[in-house]
């Protein structure tokens, strides 16, 4: 069974930083693509990034491009998504999702 942890949610002004991590249990982030989703207040789950590890390759939304950054720890079985230069439009819940799992999610709040 595989399971997804997030953390490092939280409230910061606008133009600061967060580190969100997501854990997995019961399966190795390194033969898989893991995404990082969000949803804001009465919106859709937009994709802002993910990562393919056998193919070494990264995406990211044209939104969060040059502000994010998604990279991962195989010994931990963690991926992070680093989010820098934070906006309010940021606002959300922040999911990590991989294979047919959603972890709870994690939330981010911006202030102006």
């Amino acid at each position: 069974q595989v399971l997804l942890t997030e953390s490092g949610g939280g409230l910061v002004q606008a133009g600061g930083s967060l580190r969100l991590s997501c854990v997995a249990s019961g399966a190795p982030i390194t033969v898989n693509t893991v995404f990082w989703f969000r949803q804001a207040p009465g919106k859709g789950r937009e994709q802002v990034a993910r990562i393919v590890w056998l193919e070494d390759e990264r995406w990211y939304a044209d939104s969060v491009k040059g502000r994010f950054t998604i990279s991962g720890d195989n010994a931990m079985n963690t991926v992070y998504l680093q989010m820098n230069s934070l906006k309010p439009e940021d606002t959300g819940v922040y999911l990590c999702h991989m294979r047919d799992v959603w972890g709870q999610g994690t939330q981010v709040i911006v202030s102006s």
